[in-house]
């Protein structure tokens, strides 16, 4: 789905195809995936286990959010400030160390013992995302040249997307029957793996030295970039306005069992798949169709999730719906960032999962306030409905123009 973005992006970078054998290759990419599944199952995973840590740690729900959303401004903050900081550093010492602070993360977290410190261990371990992966879209293009680049950035996202799938609901099932910070530990010893494959696995190559901070930094000049970036912040919210309050809603608002929480994550990351595979199709094809149509999608299932999502036959189809419209818009997003940017693929690729993040804080703490105002959990879909509304309006004043000015690749 990003293959004529990141062309552009390695023709930008003057990236040569590498002559690493192919299976060598094939265990890079694997590593990379290998890093990108553990990010998402550990980040997921928090949501599907916020009742668990709110209880042993004794805060109620709405405060249990302030992990969720330290994890989310630690992304935030970290991936440009990290991305700029090692603009010059090697993207395979730069993965080994982003890999290694994300390790240390997560064992701190699994050791805090209140809401305090563990934000700050959530915080630690959400700043190496961004820079993750930027850095793996700059080292997924070495591999397969121009032609052939998008499809391998796609290969290292596949492992976010099969985490939602898999890894947080299994994650999540381990929380549940041998404890929350079991589930960390459980992540930070994957991590580990992936470490020692990205060590032994991602070649030693001049190619893949940085850049200039000045290089980078001048996409930031572009008022387009900082709009997409709003657009994204906004809309996407809605997602885990839902999302990190599954838990809530399945035993108190559908009144099943806990044991059911799982089969709900994976119900949204089936979503979320099906998706994003529909949503590459509308970003290669259109310039912001796949964006209007998911975000449209996304406010209309809202209101029957939280007008009806009480009954378990409407609730997973919401559930379902909500993944997959907004993750139809995603690929557009990210699309139009490294067209607005070509020539700074690693910033663009962390400024985009900052804004995700940003969402993430945004829908948490938007559900969060609702939940505190004395409403229903099922109501905090409503607040990803303002949110997403929120950012429609900007692209509508902002960037429609973009879509009829910007041909369709």
């Amino acid at each position: 789905m990003f293959e004529k973005a990141y062309e552009a992006q390695c023709r930008a970078t003057k990236l040569a195809p590498s002559s690493v054998p192919h299976e060598n290759q094939t265990l890079a990419l694997l590593a990379l995936t290998l890093g990108s599944f553990c990010i998402g199952t550990a980040e997921f995973a928090s949501m599907g286990i916020i009742q668990l840590y709110a209880a042993d740690l004794g805060i109620d729900i709405p405060t249990a959010t302030n992990a969720v959303t330290g994890y989310a401004f630690g992304v935030v903050l970290g991936a440009p400030l990290v991305t700029l900081v090692a603009a010059k550093l090697n993207r395979r010492t730069l993965l080994l160390c982003l890999m290694g602070l994300w390790v240390v993360g997560n064992v701190l977290s699994s050791m805090a013992s209140n809401i305090g410190l563990f934000t700050v261990a959530r915080f630690i371990s959400g700043m190496p995302q961004g820079a993750y992966f930027g850095a793996g879209a700059v080292v997924a293009a070495y591999f397969f040249g121009a032609e052939r680049a998008g499809k391998a950035f796609s290969l290292v996202m596949t492992g976010l997307t099969v985490a939602t799938i898999f890894g947080s609901p299994l994650a999540t099932f381990l929380g549940q029957t041998l404890g929350w910070r079991n589930t960390y530990l459980a992540v930070a010893a994957l991590g580990a793996v992936a470490f020692l494959a990205l060590f032994l696995f991602v070649p030693r190559s001049e190619a893949l030295r940085g850049g200039s901070v000045v290089h980078e930094l001048s996409a930031l000049r572009r008022w387009d970039v900082w709009a997409m970036i709003i657009v994204a912040a906004l809309g996407i919210s809605s997602i885990f306005a839902v999302y990190a309050f599954i838990g809530p809603l399945v035993t108190d608002v559908v009144q099943l069992d806990p044991s059911t929480i799982p089969l709900a994550l994976g119900v949204f990351g089936v979503g979320m798949t099906a998706g994003n595979l529909a949503g590459g199709y509308l970003a290669d094809n259109f310039a912001f169709r796949g964006l209007v149509l998911g975000y449209a999608l996304t406010l209309a299932v809202l209101v029957v999730l939280s007008s009806l999502g009480s009954h378990a036959w409407v609730f997973f189809p919401c559930l379902f719906a909500v993944g997959a419209a907004m993750m139809a818009a995603i690929p557009t997003i990210q699309v139009r960032m490294t067209h607005f940017a070509p020539e700074a693929p690693t910033l663009m690729g962390a400024m985009n999962l900052a804004a995700l993040n940003v969402a993430n804080a945004l829908g948490a703490w938007g559900g969060a306030l609702v939940i505190a105002a004395g409403y229903s959990v099922l109501f905090s879909p409503l607040a990803g409905f303002v949110l997403t509304a929120a950012g429609l309006f900007v692209y509508a004043v902002t960037l429609s123009r973009r879509a009829v000015t910007t041909p369709a690749e």
